[in-house]
């Protein structure tokens, strides 16, 4: 065997591709010539005459004309249209009621509940547990009695009472599904278990609006179809009462005489709202009645009852094609004397009796809700002041708010519906609303916090926001932490954009005061989380942040997963524009890190937010930049390792930071060799603590080549030794792993093998003892026959290039010499590497014979023969094996192949005719 010998500078000159001047640089900018503005406004003229944005254009159909104040759409709308939309409204306000009060398993009845005890399994309470309700509630134990039913069983019978009233009706028993209905109805009269009335009200309600449905559907047929089932006309969509039959009008009549008779007043009037859309078949404007319902309410004495049947007047007046809001403003202001009532009682001196009342204020919240939606559901048709004046909120429209209070809970709902224009011309007014209505019903500080919310919905407009603001901060300047967190949160979003920076110190001043004097609550840690995250997201530079007087020190007083997002944002923020190179700014962030990875689950490193937070850490530690400080620099990575060292992703940084960081330092002179010796221990204590031999594979050959660059050979070669000791101390698990990525093991092989070519070879081990070790690493490892075949093929190509003359690279240290050098011409180095290759070629062909897969076989032969051929002079020893890989590969692979005619092709170039040729011919 004879190795092929190469010219590497001839090589790379031939294959070199020829260099022209550029007329310009290729990224610089150039002045547009003509013809390409001729081009593009070309294509401009044809899309603007081809293409037409729907986006863009305005659209003429679309006009609106206001008229009074009022907006029409210029298009008619469909009353279907409409119903469905409240429909759905209504529907989701239905499931938020039931979701907001949940219920526990067991409920109290009272006898007024016999209806569904009736058809369920009624439970005797225990001695004990009535014993203790009397003795807190003797009158409510005694109202209550001792019957009880579980949830379940309570609203499966009203499915059932609604299904038995369905089939009645189907069955002509329209009288039994009257007064069935009237039963259902006459649950709503007990609010004994006042958390289950809101989900009581829904599935009522629901049996309710069926029957009404049903009545409207057989009125409608009997005003258009004959009794004999003959259809003699059809109403129109927005009929009147005197497009109705006289028959059909007796028939709705009737209707009502029949509820107007219920003997409880609660009942009469849910039923009559049931039918109220009916009123459409008898009257000319059949929203009339709904100012005498609203009265009527008036007799509930039950606040809670009377303030679900107000809500579902508004439910059922929405069925009405044109109504008043009038009725709904009376609603409102008859909540407001229950309000009143309930927060001016005698029973302020109990705290029991006060958590009562927020109770019940709370249960009857969401009917303040949905009739301040549907008062202000189309604001355009009416003039706001108009309303105000009607609820009490001024004189006259020119005087609104002067002097005058509103029940906080109606004012909080009442903020949230007027337009954002209102609130910012009458921002003054409305704070000083704010402060002089101040009750039980509603927390002052949610409106305080309401109001600024509703100002940055407009922030540009706002002209007197500094005034505002300076007021709301003085008089929550009284509250608790929880209470001013809530409403300084709201006023940032002023307070920040508009460089308020006095107000700002202020708040946070505030912030540390409240904080320092207590235990902070995991509801003022997410309102002091809020705070901060805004904060920071305002500020482009973390400097300026930290300058900030009483951040820092509130940032302390935080814990848990609050601060941890705190943190986050810090270390993302930080890392975002670059290097990180303040020395003050580094120790702020590392001990923020420090705290960070303390409260981080390492054990749990599967979960995305312990990931998020390993990765910005070492996001960090990455970009920290100390400049000319090398040492300062690798004691700070010391540091990291020894605070931070459970994250194995920061492991690997630390190891590249080490060695650029030696890199670095030897760019800048000899110096700082010791210095490199220390960046080279610090990656080489560190590298073993990293699991996983194939990572600790790469981080050794990367170290090598630092220490080869800094001229120390001896730390190479143990660096070099310990990389093959990773590869023999795969196990199987990790093996089997490796295998799916043989690619990638194999590129360290070859990676490992291209760096030999510079290290100089040691004769006390043996010149080539390294690549000995990794040929006996094949036999005991259980490798796919590619890998195997990848690593002799590298084996070779090592060889080879040791023979040459002259080296295609050397170590960039003067003082290491090559082997070219060291022992060129030396016959037991050339016989050393004769030896090394012809041992692989014994077992090469059997290796790819194991390939299980013919058409990898083919290419691994091909591969192997291209590796041979250029290593070797094709002579008598090399042609056997090289016609043996073709005929393997041409038994693989199609003759057609381009992979297999080029390497035939080159063959036949580079070897002799009568030795080559005809083994190889296609």
């Amino acid at each position: 065997m004879e190795f092929r010998p190469r010219n590497y500078v001839v090589k790379e000159q031939s294959h070199a591709l020829p260099r022209l001047l550029a007329d310009f640089h290729p990224l610089s900018s150039r002045s547009p010539q003509t013809p390409l503005r001729q081009v593009d406004d070309n294509v401009e003229n044809r899309s603007k005459e081809e293409f037409f944005d729907p986006l863009r254009a305005p659209d003429s159909n679309a006009s609106v004309e206001i008229v009074d104040g009022q907006d029409f759409e210029s298009g008619s709308k469909g009353n279907d249209d409409f119903f469905q939309v409240q429909m759905k409204e209504w529907t989701s306000f239905k499931r938020f009621l039931m979701q907001r009060f949940p219920v526990s398993k067991m409920i109290s009845i009272s006898s007024m509940s016999n209806t569904i005890v009736r058809g369920g399994k009624a439970y005797e309470k225990s001695s004990t547990s009535l014993h203790l309700e009397e003795l807190d509630d003797p009158q409510k134990s005694a109202e209550e009695g001792a019957k009880s039913i579980t949830q379940q069983e309570y609203v499966s019978r009203l499915h059932e009472l609604k299904d038995e009233i369905n089939r009645a009706w189907h069955n002509e028993d329209r009288v039994k599904s009257l007064k069935m209905s009237i039963k259902v109805a006459r649950l709503l009269m007990d609010t004994s278990a006042s958390n289950f009335y809101p989900t009581l009200f829904v599935l009522v309600t629901d049996v309710l609006d069926m029957l009404g449905d049903m009545v409207w559907e057989r009125i409608r047929h009997k005003a258009e179809f004959a009794g004999d089932g003959t259809k003699f006309g059809s109403l129109p969509e927005n009929f009147g009462a005197s497009d109705v039959c006289i028959d059909a009008k007796e028939t709705c009549y009737n209707w009502f005489c029949k509820v107007g008779s219920i003997r409880e007043l609660l009942p009469r009037i849910y039923l009559e709202l049931a039918i109220l859309p009916c009123w459409c078949f008898l009257i000319e404007q059949p929203a009339e009645p709904i100012q005498r319902l609203v009265l009527m309410t008036r007799g509930i004495a039950d606040p809670l009852a009377s303030a679900y049947c107000r809500l579902y007047i508004a439910h059922r007046a929405l069925k009405l094609p044109l109504y008043d809001t009038g009725y709904l403003i009376t609603c409102v202001n008859d909540i407001k004397l229950v309000f009143t009532r309930i927060s001016s009682a005698n029973e302020t001196a109990s705290g029991c009796l006060i958590g009562s009342k927020r109770s019940l204020v709370s249960l009857m919240e969401p009917v303040v809700e949905f009739i301040m939606k549907c008062i202000f559901n189309d604001a355009s048709l009416r003039r706001v002041g108009k309303v105000l004046v009607e609820l009490g909120l001024g004189r006259s429209q020119d005087e609104l708010f002067g002097g005058s209070s509103c029940v906080s809970i109606v004012l909080h709902h009442l903020l949230k519906e007027l337009p954002t224009d209102f609130i910012i011309s009458h921002a003054v007014d409305i704070l000083h609303l704010i402060k002089c209505s101040n009750d039980y019903s509603y927390d002052q500080c949610l409106n305080y916090s309401l109001l600024g919310l509703r100002l940055c919905e407009q922030i540009s407009q706002i002209g007197t926001f500094d005034a505002i603001v300076n007021e709301v901060i003085q008089v929550v300047s009284q509250c608790g932490l929880h209470e001013y967190l809530k409403v300084v949160d709201a006023y940032l979003d002023i307070v920040l954009p508009n460089q308020m920076d006095g107000h700002l110190r202020t708040i946070l001043e505030r912030i540390s005061e409240l904080a320092c004097a207590k235990v902070i609550t995991e509801d003022e840690l997410a309102g002091l989380q809020s705070v901060l995250l805004k904060v920071l997201s305002h500020f482009k530079d973390l400097e300026d942040v930290f300058s900030l007087d009483h951040f820092l020190q509130i940032l302390d007083l935080m814990h848990g997963s609050s601060r941890s997002i705190v943190n986050m944002h810090i270390l993302d923020m930080a890392t975002r524009n670059g290097y990180v190179r303040d020395p003050t700014t580094i120790q702020l962030l590392f001990e923020i890190s420090q705290a960070l990875h303390n409260d981080t689950d390492i054990g749990n490193m599967k979960n995305d937010d312990s990931q998020q937070q390993a990765r910005l850490i070492s996001h960090f530690v990455r970009l920290v930049d100390h400049g000319t400080e090398y040492e300062r620099h690798l004691a700070f990575l010391v540091e990291c390792r020894g605070a931070l060292g459970s994250i194995i992703e920061l492991k690997e940084i630390l190891v590249h930071s080490g060695n650029c960081l030696a890199t670095k330092a030897l760019k800048d002179g000899k110096k700082h060799l010791s210095f490199v010796k220390s960046c080279i221990a610090f990656s080489e204590v560190t590298i073993p603590s990293i699991s996983g031999h194939i990572k600790q594979l790469h981080l050794y050959l990367e170290t090598a080549e630092v220490a080869l660059l800094g001229g120390f050979v001896s730390h190479s070669d143990g660096l070099i030794d310990s990389a093959v000791n990773c590869l023999h101390s795969l196990d199987q698990m990790e093996g089997s792993r490796a295998a799916v990525d043989s690619d990638g093991i194999l590129s360290s092989i070859q990676k490992l093998f291209s760096l030999l070519i510079m290290v100089p070879g040691n004769p006390e081990v043996g010149i080539l003892h390294i690549p000995k070790s990794i040929l006996s690493i094949i036999h005991s490892q259980s490798w796919s026959p590619r890998m195997k075949t990848g690593i002799f093929c590298a084996i070779v190509s090592l060889s080879a290039t040791l023979s040459q003359r002259r080296l295609p690279y050397h170590a960039l240290h003067p003082e290491i010499m090559g082997n070219d050098l060291l022992f060129f011409g030396d016959s037991s180095y050339v016989h050393e590497l004769v030896s090394l290759a012809q041992s692989v070629l014994e077992n090469l062909v059997d290796v790819i014979e194991q390939e299980p897969s013919r058409a990898a076989r083919g290419t691994v032969s091909l591969e192997a023969c291209n590796c041979i051929a250029s290593s070797f002079k094709i002579n008598e020893h090399i042609s056997p094996i090289c016609s043996k890989l073709i005929e393997t590969a041409k038994s693989c692979l199609s003759a057609s192949d381009k992979y297999l005619i080029s390497t035939v092709s080159f063959l036949d170039k580079d070897s002799p005719v009568a030795t080559i040729a005809p083994s190889i011919a296609i």
